[in-house]
């Protein structure tokens, strides 16, 4: 079969991989009508392997050596583990990125994605930029009527979905959203969707009108002006309740902190990969709550992402910046993405 393989930085091949074997007894066997690129299939491109175990095996998916990318993707059942159930030859079905062990004390207390045995497919296993993959039974869902170009979202929307329900946010609340990438754009999606109003931020226009697209009420470009003085501004000089920060740098953490409101709350969703400083006697003098935000939980985050989808498709519409072939995975999308030419997120065509 044709894959997308990571071989190291700069180099992902368009290539001849094996099949994957027959399924285990708990794995669906999928055959993948989409898949699409996030911003971490991006980071390992340019500057990796940070995730991905080339050099020695991972310790949870024992994989180790060239990988196929992909942890967002769609599919049709092909063959069934002889333990599932639920499953048939032909189903539609969304796999959760993430692999749980389910027996852990933090699976046993329902937070999956703080597995003692966690690992992602597509980052420490195959993935789905392939023809077919085996995945859990565990953590896929049926699309049910959403179509497969609206179900490809699914995944990256329930991280949002992780995101934004950690924020605890309501109608009313002041919300900003610092970074406009893919989590970004449909955490704005998504505040919308349970119809609170959004303060958006970055400094691409063109994720500016993607978000825009998305139900933000005021948008922000930082590149040409001070977002902490625009974000006080648009709430009356008190800073926002609530600032979900996604892109990841020192400059976005920084915002974060400026632009809150005493008694408010940052959440962390982008991966810091450079210490930042931060201001620790603000934190405490105006009892600023600080949490984060990890993938998703598949059983709660999967399904509610399928039902905003099948209720609101839109979203989908709005969040796909460009369908392509797998043969052009890397200059269409990989460096496409990298160079900042990307406005939305890049679907694989199968």
């Amino acid at each position: 079969m044709l894959a997308a393989v990571y071989h190291g930085r700069r180099d992902v091949r368009i290539q001849e991989w094996p099949d994957p074997p027959a399924p285990g007894a708990k794995e669906l066997q999928l055959e993948i009508e989409r898949a699409s690129i996030c911003g971490t299939d991006v980071e390992e491109f340019v500057s990796g392997p940070h995730l991905i175990p080339i050099d020695a095996p991972h310790p949870a998916s024992g994989h180790v050596g060239p990988l196929v990318l992909g942890h967002e993707m769609v599919g049709r059942v092909v063959a069934v583990g002889s333990e599932v159930t639920g499953f048939t030859i032909g189903d539609v079905v969304v796999p959760g990125s993430g692999v749980s062990c389910g027996t852990c004390q933090w699976c046993r207390a329902g937070r999956t994605n703080l597995c003692a045995s966690y690992f992602t497919l597509g980052l420490h296993a195959d993935g789905g930029l392939a023809e077919r993959v085996n995945v859990p039974a565990r953590i896929s869902r049926s699309v049910g009527a959403c179509p497969v170009d609206v179900a490809i979202m699914a995944q990256p929307l329930a991280v949002a979905l992780h995101a934004v329900r950690g924020t605890g946010a309501e109608p009313g609340a002041s919300v900003a959203v610092i970074g406009l990438g893919g989590i970004g754009s449909l955490a704005v999606a998504a505040f919308t969707a349970r119809g609170i109003d959004t303060i958006a931020v970055d400094i691409s226009p063109g994720r500016l009108e993607t978000a825009g697209r998305s139900g933000a009420s005021l948008l922000i470009d930082a590149s040409r002006e001070d977002a902490v003085a625009a974000i006080r501004r648009a709430t009356g000089g008190i800073g926002a309740d609530i600032v979900l920060e996604t892109a990841g740098t020192p400059k976005s953490l920084e915002t974060a902190m400026k632009a809150v409101s005493r008694g408010g709350h940052i959440r962390l969703v982008g991966l810091h990969r450079d210490p930042s400083p931060l201001n620790l006697t603000r934190l405490v003098l105006d009892e600023i709550q600080l949490s984060t935000s990890k993938v998703h939980i598949c059983d709660q985050d999967l399904p509610e992402a399928l039902a905003m989808l099948h209720d609101h498709p839109q979203i989908a519409a709005t969040s796909i910046g460009a369908v392509i072939d797998l043969a052009d995975v890397v200059p269409d999308g990989l460096v496409r993405m990298a160079d900042g030419k990307a406005t939305g997120k890049i679907v694989v065509k199968f």
